[in-house]
């Protein structure tokens, strides 16, 4: 298939469709419809095929991304599949959750006069395409159990650090605490953004591939690093941030005030068991507001609208645009339902006989001081109050406290971040290694694939000497 070299001046960018609203807030379904081959082909063409293309060098796993959208073009999707999974152990969960409007597609050629790409969408077709078709990554056998990996954490580092091990033909062995695997994959994002089948399908085909998990078993309960220390060749620790950040303002006492992850692990997990939705009759009918501005409040919102909420209200103490959490995303909430009130700080919550009311905020301003940073200022006398049944708080998560770390004397920060050794490396300590938020702090899938990606390659290059 020759390739139209100004398909880009004949064809507008096209996002992939959206199921109906009345569709979208009744159901936990993911509301992005998968691009038609025609469709799918079109938008690779578009490609300008730069001779050092930005969109690659943005991709915090440094994909192929002119090379398979080429391969997209001419339908080779088995070829592109292949060449998605050399530099992705999860396309098909960063083809849906990752911000492709802040990473990849904001560096496109094209984006500030035609419209980018659409790498994230081209992304999700070609590996549900393959898949659909029977189409599996080709891992080889197992060289030697002798040499085996502990994984500590099967969120997107573990799963990626089991990934490329099981390709260099090391066999690794994830401990699970939770009853699923996935980690914030599958108790913290809701299944209209990414269906938990997604990581049941990726759980097999790393089980066929040799990967063997232990669920329901928390290393520094049911065994010790130490014992893991000792009985592997290598540990990676990829435990990932649960602990909520809460605002001293706001307390959370469970019942009517939530924390963002409590609240999206019971829906989650409802879902996942095939039950119904215990958290509905907690949400229902009720006036739902949320606190903060990254992509977990906009979870929590279209969390709520999906359970029945009167009414759901966002709050965020910055204006529209600097919202750490997808424009995308945003635009979702708004579309179904959700309001939203900006540069408004919370300063207390408002209760009557136990029972909230609603919050207290004052309004906020952003001063650029001499040095050219912004910060945050409180307007006086600008006080006001938003009703509210159910308050949720979604301020960003840290490090939990995990004493197993300080008995093994692993050095954190300030925040409990685990500190590696040096920034060349992912190693900790002798064969410790780590990895993804909880050494980065709370961050992107795309992030954590890519150190879970970076420690296997170096655990394996040390392993094969």
């Amino acid at each position: 298939m020759k390739k139209d070299t100004i398909k880009f001046l004949k064809l507008e960018r096209v996002d992939a469709t959206k199921i109906g609203l009345s569709a979208r807030t009744n159901q936990f379904v993911e509301i992005y419809q998968n691009l038609p081959i025609e469709q799918a082909q079109d938008q690779s063409e578009r490609c300008l095929d730069c001779g050092n293309p930005y969109c690659q060098w943005k991709c915090p796993v440094h994909n192929y991304i002119p090379v398979w959208l080429k391969l997209a073009m001419e339908n080779r999707i088995e070829e592109a599949a292949e060449l998605s999974h050399l530099t992705n152990s999860l396309p098909e969960i960063c083809g849906r959750v990752c911000p492709q409007d802040r990473l990849c597609e904001s560096a496109c050629t094209l984006n500030d006069d035609f419209g980018a790409v659409t790498i994230g969408n081209v992304e999700k077709h070609i590996t549900d395409t393959a898949f659909a078709n029977g189409w599996t990554f080709s891992y080889p056998e197992i060289a030697n159990d002798a040499k085996k990996v502990a994984i500590i954490g099967s969120g997107p580092a573990g799963l990626s650090c089991a990934d490329v091990l099981t390709r260099n033909g090391i066999k690794a062995v994830v401990f699970e605490r939770s009853e699923f695997i996935g980690g914030l994959l599958t108790y913290g994002i809701p299944a209209f953004k990414l269906e938990k089948s997604l990581i049941k399908k990726r759980h097999q085909i790393l089980v066929d591939a040799g990967v063997e998990f232990k669920l329901n078993c928390e290393v520094g309960k049911d065994i010790s690093l130490a014992e893991l220390n000792a009985e592997y060749s290598a540990v990676f620790i990829a435990i990932g941030t649960y602990k909520p950040v809460i605002e001293s303002s706001i307390s959370v006492d469970g019942v009517s005030v939530l924390q963002a992850l409590d609240y999206l692990s019971s829906v989650n997990q409802d879902i996942l068991n095939g039950t119904s939705v215990q958290m509905a009759e907690q949400i229902k009918d009720k006036r739902v507001l949320v606190l903060g501005g990254g992509d977990t409040s906009m979870d929590c919102i279209r969390t709520s609208l999906r359970l029945g909420a009167a009414s759901v209200i966002g709050a965020y103490r910055r204006s529209a645009g600097d919202m750490p959490g997808s424009k995308k995303e945003y635009i979702n909430a708004t579309e179904e339902g959700a309001n939203f009130e900006f540069n408004a700080q919370p300063i207390g919550v408002i209760y009557n006989d136990n029972l909230v009311i609603g919050v207290k905020f004052i309004k906020t301003s952003l001063v650029i001081q001499d040095d050219g940073h912004r910060v945050i200022q409180h307007v006086a006398g600008s006080e006001f109050i938003i009703d509210a049944d159910i308050v949720i708080t979604a301020f960003g998560f840290q490090p939990e406290a995990q004493t197993w770390l300080n008995d093994y004397k692993i050095t954190r920060d300030n925040y409990g971040r685990i500190q590696l050794a040096n920034n060349s490396t992912q190693q900790v300590m002798n064969n410790i290694y780590s990895g993804g938020d909880i050494v980065r702090g709370a961050s992107l899938v795309v992030y954590a694939v890519a150190d879970g990606m970076k420690v296997a390659q170096e655990i394996a290059d040390k392993l094969s000497k």
